[in-house]
């Protein structure tokens, strides 16, 4: 029976259903041409449903996926095969998702699992290679977690030392290497005057060495290729040694020389000459202020590459390790200049109260550091929008295109960390425009002479797919282009996801 003929055959169904309803509804067929307009109304909805039930009763056999598309890596991967075993296999190129190719080649998944099943004789032996393949995964990635080895391969190979010759690595190793020295001698200092101040700064040092030392190893993390457990790469490995930075600064940094400062105003101690503690807090205000310099200029050089004020990049954490570096060694040219005043009226005065209180403000700015830290890095780590301008930028863009004349909806713009950005969109795309690009490249006579040979619904649906696949992989390629452009004119864009309404 054609099409035509079921559809004929369900009007009629639904007619007498409607009329034995209408009987049992008022008990009469008096009724039925007060109501006539009504019945003809709910006759037209029962046939346009009847057509729409039979379109969605179709079902997709065998012939419908049987020309699936596979790739290399996944045929091998998920049938067990060898390269050599995809030599002889149809091969098919397609339009590429990745920006670095144009096409690629895919295999028909039916063809690979047939050649699957003369490799390996059955679908049983199959699946018990298979098991035997992903326990033997399982048992590699076990040992690769275990091994000693494998923590040491975290760190920086020889291709990647140049990420500390340069930029925020520079600055944390120079950092790294003053503040240690610092802490040498303002610990002798301690050792020899019992001063809580010079205990503070002793403390306040270590603190600084060792973040700066866990900013290190973000930053050799940060640099780590994309893999398949992490695919956007590891770029927030900075944040987050940052974070553990400030955290660090305050249990070790303020925790300490807050205790430190109460102890002595409880139990008040006699404090030997300052002399040597002087001088090695000039030093260190020396050297700090060095640091910092060093850290400013840094700051300042990013900034005005992204177009921003100093003052803004630093709040908005763009080089959450350069900031680190910055606010700790502020805080410590403050901190010296703090426990210098302290101890200064500690020997002009001999009591040894303002020596305390110069501990206790030294933790109380390790503190505020501390809280400074955690805030901005927790939002960066939370995945916040980049600024309004530049979202409203991307979407004007995309709204510009022809091909995106009606709407663009839920526009995600994700700071991902040192300039990367995520862009998502939904996008209703015009189907004429696609069609018409479609069209543009095809041969206008040749499809007027197939339309005209279309005789039976058979035919007519065949016309359809072929073109209708066609017309897909058009606006594939459309998706494509735009996502190319895109981050072509937006260098800082990394990662686009289109969705198509």
């Amino acid at each position: 029976m054609s099409v035509r003929g079921v559809v004929k055959a369900l009007e009629c169904s639904q007619r007498h259903h409607l009329s034995k309803n209408m009987f049992q509804t008022h008990g009469t067929t008096d009724c039925m041409p007060h109501d006539a307009l009504d019945v003809q109304k709910q006759k037209n909805n029962f046939s346009l449903l009847s057509v729409r039930a039979v379109l969605k009763k179709r079902e997709y056999g065998a012939k419908y996926t049987q020309n699936n598309f596979i790739t290399a890596v996944r045929a091998m991967n998920e049938f067990c095969l060898k390269p050599s075993d995809l030599e002889q296999l149809r091969k098919i190129r397609r339009r590429s998702p990745h920006d670095d190719t144009e096409a690629f080649t895919v295999f028909l998944r039916s063809d690979v699992e047939a050649k699957a099943l003369d490799v390996w004789g059955s679908h049983e032996a199959l699946a018990r290679e298979r098991k035997l393949r992903k326990e033997v995964e399982r048992e590699y990635q076990e040992s690769r977690f275990l091994s000693f080895f494998d923590c040491l391969c975290m760190f920086p190979r020889s291709g990647k030392r140049t990420t500390f010759l340069q930029g925020p690595g520079k600055v944390v190793m120079v950092a790294i290497c003053i503040n240690g020295l610092n802490f040498f001698f303002k610990l002798l200092a301690w050792v020899y005057t019992g001063s809580a101040s010079m205990f503070s700064e002793a403390i306040h040092s270590l603190a600084d060495t060792c973040n700066q030392a866990l900013l290190a190893l973000g930053i050799s993390q940060s640099v780590r290729n994309p893999d398949a457990v992490h695919p956007y790469g590891f770029s927030n490995m900075r944040y987050i040694a940052s974070l553990i930075s400030g955290v660090g600064i305050f249990m070790m940094g303020a925790g300490l020389s807050w205790y430190h400062g109460i102890m002595g105003l409880l139990h008040p101690q006699p404090i030997e000459s300052l002399l040597w503690a002087y001088c090695i807090l000039a030093g260190s205000l020396v050297s700090e202020g060095a640091t910092l310099l060093v850290a400013i200029n840094e700051i300042k050089k990013s900034a005005h590459q992204h177009g921003l004020s100093f003052y803004e990049y630093v709040m908005q954490s763009r080089d959450p390790s350069t900031n680190v570096v910055l606010l700790e060694d502020a805080a410590a040219v403050l901190g010296v200049i703090l426990a210098a005043g302290c101890m200064g009226l500690t020997s002009l005065t001999g009591n040894p109260y303002y020596d305390s209180l110069g501990s206790l403000g030294v933790g109380t700015l390790l503190g505020a550091v501390s809280a400074f830290l955690i805030y901005t890095n927790t939002e960066a780590l939370l995945g916040r929008s980049i600024q309004a301008e530049r979202v409203q930028k991307l979407t004007e863009f995309l709204e510009n295109d022809p091909a995106v004349s009606r709407a663009i909806h839920d526009v995600k713009a994700t700071d991902m960390g040192l300039s990367k950005v995520r862009f998502k969109a939904e996008v209703d795309f015009d189907g004429r425009v696609v069609t018409r690009s479609y069209l543009e490249k095809q041969d206008i006579d040749q499809i007027l002479n197939d339309i005209q040979q279309v005789k039976t619904p058979e035919e007519l649906e065949n016309f359809m797919l072929k073109h209708g696949e066609n017309i897909i992989d058009t606006l594939g390629a459309e998706v494509d282009r735009l996502e190319k452009e895109l981050k072509q004119r937006n260098p800082e864009v990394r990662h686009v996801d289109l969705e198509i309404l």
